[in-house]
């Protein structure tokens, strides 16, 4: 028990310090379409990777990867709005996964556990993708840190001052990818943009710099993901969703506790 206890926390803790940053990012640039878009393309990468035999991991991050790149292909049609442009590329991605779905009883055996994570279930080349990537993504998150930052602020601004912007979009997005495919088995497809959206939503209310917020958003999911795990042992609960509740709970408690910080600051 101690062992898949371990890799369980190993894992989780993996994907809470690179959700942070990357969590920050998608809240700053109201991506959280995006990414949910990306988390039910997961499906088909899961999928696929069964049939395939190639992993789950690497399947799920190719076919985000795809559908990131083939909306911001389309999206240069201003005729049709992005949102809408990315939700028929999600969707059909999601539509074709559960064709596959239906199709492959190896899938629909472990639906569940895809849908929703299985973190105790972690292995050893698990970890390796989610640590590898993981480093991988913040790696490229600090080359591109500045230029991303000064798009968030005004992008049209950034452009004039040489950013390039359309390869920045596509990495950070590319690196959104990875990270979904990489937390696929700690939260499951469904969850994945909670554990994105949720620890950065809560950092916000208590940080004043980009830097800050990104370091206190993987705090806050360290914690979510290790008091999941026990509440997940506690009450023999599904741990992904038990990871999400215990985020949930945090992000209530800030919205309790800021405006008190706030008040007793401004009396000093």
């Amino acid at each position: 028990m101690g062992d898949f206890i371990l890799r369980a926390a190993l894992g989780g803790i993996g994907v809470a310090l690179v959700s942070g940053p990357v969590g920050s990012f998608i809240v700053w640039r109201r991506m959280v379409v995006f990414g949910s878009a990306l988390s039910h393309s997961a499906l088909l990468g899961v999928a696929l990777g069964i049939v395939w035999n190639i992993g789950i991991a690497p399947a799920a991050i190719a076919v985000c990867a795809a559908v990131a790149v083939i909306y911001l292909a389309l999206s240069r049609d201003r005729r049709v709005a992005d949102d809408a442009v990315l939700g028929i590329v999600a969707h059909a991605a999601l539509a074709l996964g559960l064709m596959v779905v239906a199709y492959v009883e190896t899938v629909r055996a472990d639906l569940l556990s895809f849908l929703f994570g299985d973190v105790l279930a972690v292995s050893v080349a698990d970890l390796a993708w989610i640590w590898g990537g993981g480093l991988a993504v913040l790696a490229v998150l600090a080359v591109i840190w500045r230029p991303l930052l000064a798009m968030t602020v005004h992008e049209e601004l950034a452009a004039v001052e040489g950013v390039p912007v359309a390869v920045v979009r596509l990495v950070f997005m590319l690196a959104v990818s990875v990270v979904t495919g990489v937390a696929l088995k700690i939260v499951g497809a469904l969850l994945i943009i909670s554990l994105l959206i949720i620890p950065a939503a809560t950092a916000r209310r208590f940080t004043t710099t980009p830097e800050s917020m990104a370091l206190v958003a993987s705090l806050v999911g360290v914690v979510a993901v290790l008091g999941g795990l026990q509440a997940s042992i506690w009450w023999d609960a599904p741990a992904g969703p038990a990871i999400v509740l215990v985020a949930t709970v945090l992000f209530l408690l800030s919205v309790a506790v800021a405006p008190l910080l706030a008040h007793r600051q401004g009396r000093r």
